[in-house]
Parts: C-alpha cells; structure tokens; sequence
C-alpha cells in the first residue's frame, strides 16, 4: 500500500467509520494505536512517516494514539476551546456550489463544522477538488461579534457550526 492509499484509509477509518475497524472514538477524538496498525496491517513507521508528510497535517500522534484533526462524519468531541477569529477567514468551493451558498450561506453538510482557512492559497487548493476553485471571504470577526463560536484545530483550520450568507463575501 502506498502512503497515499494509506492516509486516504486512515482518513477514512478515524473520521467516517472507525466502527469499521473495532475503534471507538475516545475524547478528543483519539484512538488507540495499536488496533489500527493491526486493522490497517502496516507498521508503526509507516503511519507516522503518512502523519509527517501531510501537507494538510490531517493527523495528530500522541504517544500511543492517533486522531483526525477535523473532518469528521461520526460523533466526536474534538475537546476544542472556543477563541476569537482572526478578522477574515476564507473558504474554497466550486462554482456550481454557489447558487446554495448565496441563498443558505455555508453549511456543515456531513460533517460536524464548517471548515475555515487562514488563507485564499489554502482555501484555493481545498476548492479546487470539484473543479476550478472560488475563495469565499468569511467576515470572521463580525460573526465572532454576533455570538459565532470560532475553533481552530491543531493543523490551523478553522472551524465553525455555519456560516449564514450575510457574513459572505463572494468573488
């Protein structure tokens, strides 16, 4: 299996469907070591040379356990601190996105939040996975202001539980 193949089962099993390999989502959102190199049939070495070469930083080791940053589709408390934004934040999609977006403003969708970056280029390559990307700008600070709570994920994206359109600024 190569380190791509094995970060996009890792993804999967620590955010979607850890049931899937005998893993329960501990606080924080950590699992054992151990029953997922055994599930996952690799080594020690091999995922933490898959955590270190996440341009994304998807991942966290520490110590004997292992957890997705963010992304997650299944009940998890991340055990994040609210805190205040910066004054804008960015969000990547794809053209045929936005007609929803106008109308409902940014959605979690599956997930638990809606993801945030800190930059356009970061938001740039998160939008460009459908097709050419569109970088939203989030006016952070006034939803913070308004009573949003703003987490950020030990990688650095931001996390919020929506983004109502009139907080949007559009290209």
């Amino acid at each position: 299996m190569t380190e791509k193949q094995l970060s996009h089962l890792m993804s999967y099993l620590l955010r979607h469907a850890p049931h899937e390999a005998g893993l329960t989502l501990q606080p924080g959102g950590w699992v054992p070591l151990g029953p997922l190199l055994a599930h996952l049939n690799v080594t020690q070495e091999q995922v933490e040379r898959v955590v270190a070469a996440s341009d994304k930083q998807r991942f966290s080791l520490d110590g004997d356990r292992i957890r997705a940053n963010q992304g997650h589709s299944v009940p998890v408390d991340l055990e994040l601190t609210p805190q205040p934004p910066p004054p804008v934040l960015y969000h990547g999609t794809f053209a045929g996105a936005l007609p929803a977006i106008r109308r409902e403003g940014l959605r979690t969708m599956k997930r638990h939040h809606v993801h945030l970056s800190p930059d356009t280029g970061t938001a740039g390559k998160v939008g460009a996975r459908r097709g050419a990307a569109v970088v939203l700008t989030v006016r952070a600070q006034q939803m913070h202001a308004a009573g949003h709570l703003f987490y950020r994920s030990e990688n650095g994206v931001w996390l919020v539980e929506a983004v109502p359109a009139e907080f949007l600024d559009f290209p």
